[in-house]
């Protein structure tokens, strides 16, 4: 087998480039958000998508939305768009909708939390640390999800 077999049957990953896709940040009742004392209640959702650029080139964007609501108003709503373009090849199926649904979003992660935390803190508001994600567990749950609508439409 040459050399050139071998490295197309192994596994592949890289990363190719890291980047903000969209950004967004809001503080719809400031200046008087800023008067009132400051005991938020805040709610993050995720959302990630992968789409395939070529044969072994895929865009993966995770999408972090965080709300602040403080006193029943909205302080301030921030989305953040995360990409990242992965290189991958020599995967199964299942081990590529693996690494594109939990691997790659858990690369991410760490970008998205520290561009939130940056436009919180420029809009005067405290630093916003997001807990660390299970990416892992989010995509056994998604998959189980599927599973279980696709038992229903059968029935």
């Amino acid at each position: 087998m040459s050399e050139q077999q071998q490295n197309e049957q192994q596994p592949q990953f890289a990363m190719q480039r890291i980047y903000i896709k969209d950004a967004s940040m809001e503080s719809p009742n400031a200046p008087q958000v800023f008067l009132k004392q400051w005991q938020p209640e805040v709610n993050m959702d995720m959302n990630s998508q992968a789409k395939p650029l070529d044969d072994n080139n895929f865009e993966v964007v995770l999408t972090v939305t965080v709300t602040a609501k403080n006193d029943g108003e909205t302080a301030f709503l921030v989305e953040v768009q995360q990409a990242g373009i992965f290189t991958i090849a020599g995967l199964k199926e299942d081990e590529l909708h693996h690494t594109l649904g939990a691997f790659c979003p858990n690369i991410l992660f760490p970008y998205a939390r520290e561009s939130v935390d940056t436009l919180v803190t420029k809009a005067s508001f405290p630093p916003l640390m997001l807990a660390p994600v299970n990416f892992d567990a989010l995509y056994a749950q998604q998959l189980q999800q599927q599973a279980a609508q696709q038992a229903e439409e059968t029935h």
